[in-house]
């Protein structure tokens, strides 16, 4: 639908719609651009102070994977307030602000509409340099790429919904949806990484071929290292997916190539997560660095391929 708007042009616009970027970049001066992103949802668990956590980190995320600092948010709300009481309300709020605070950011108001169906997320501004901005156009070949969180949230979520698990099946998957990407992306800022994204509805696939197309390379992924969810494949071997992986299978046809890796496993990679981790491109001779630091940090970082020169905007998939 972007591509029927009439293209935006102002050289201050610095990061526009044009590569399906994780945020808009405006520059102020010559020390400062604003970065502005915008993110909400449906509950993917039942608890609400958790679900205003998660949908928070999510659309704080997107100021992180652009290399910026979130300063404000409003909340943004729909809310059948005839159906349910205004407590389940005021948890959600309290569970996106305590994110908000936890990220340095203030949260400074926002809207809310009666609807149907709760959904909940944050309009985010942050600020960049604007020569120290991470897109999603920049991996260079040889890169290699290292993921900061584990994979399967959308399987879990989805399986929750279907009575498929318990809470306690659940929790890591919470853990997960809540952290913030904050320690992650100070690493990716301070080591110059070359590019990055968030993985979010479009899977990890999905994502990588945004950063492939965007930046005219080829990612390549070992799936078979990609870290998962206890109970993802099980799960997801019995059907318990986003209906996200087919669309993203379909999208990319031909550029995903995925010889000799199991379905399952392929499926999986393409579903749907929320508030997924970063995966970044760093330069060969700084990416083992990037991996200790995150990790010491707490952040479950590691490396899953590299960035080739061969079969320009295509994701492959190796091993599993």
């Amino acid at each position: 639908m972007l591509r029927q708007l009439p293209r935006m042009s102002d050289p201050n616009l610095l990061v526009g719609h044009d590569h399906f970027d994780d945020a808009g970049v405006f520059r102020l001066d010559d020390e400062t651009a604003l970065v502005q992103t915008l993110d909400f949802f449906p509950p993917p668990v039942d608890d609400p102070f958790t679900f205003g956590q998660i949908a928070a980190a999510n659309a704080l995320s997107d100021v992180y994977a652009m290399g910026g600092q979130p300063l404000t948010a409003l909340n943004i709300v729909g809310f059948p307030d005839k159906e349910l009481p205004a407590e389940i309300l005021g948890e959600i709020l309290r569970g996106g602000q305590e994110r908000v605070t936890a990220a340095g950011a203030v949260l400074v108001g926002g809207h809310s509409v009666r609807d149907t169906e709760i959904k909940y997320g944050l309009s985010v501004t942050g600020r960049v340099h604007p020569e120290k901005m991470i897109t999603n156009t920049g991996a260079q070949a040889g890169d290699v790429l290292v993921l900061t969180k584990p994979i399967g949230v959308g399987t879990l979520t989805t399986a929750a919904k279907q009575d498929k698990i318990d809470e306690a099946d659940l929790a890591e998957a919470i853990a997960v949806m809540t952290a913030l990407n904050k320690d992650a992306a100070e690493v990716m800022v301070e080591l110059g990484a070359h590019g990055a994204t968030d993985i979010t509805g479009f899977g990890l696939v999905g994502h990588a071929f945004e950063m492939a197309q965007g930046s005219g390379v080829g990612l390549r992924i070992d799936a078979a290292v990609v870290p998962l969810l206890a109970r993802t494949i099980e799960l997801a071997q019995a059907g318990v997916l986003t209906r996200a992986y087919k669309s993203c299978r379909e999208h990319l046809g031909a550029k995903l190539i995925a010889d000799g890796v199991d379905e399952t496993l392929v499926n999986v990679l393409c579903d749907a997560q929320t508030s997924g981790g970063l995966l970044i491109s760093f330069a060969a001779d700084v990416a083992e660095r990037a991996v200790d630091l995150m990790q010491q940090g707490g952040v479950a970082a590691r490396v899953v391929g590299s960035v080739t020169g061969d079969s320009p905007r295509t994701v492959t998939l190796v091993g599993g």
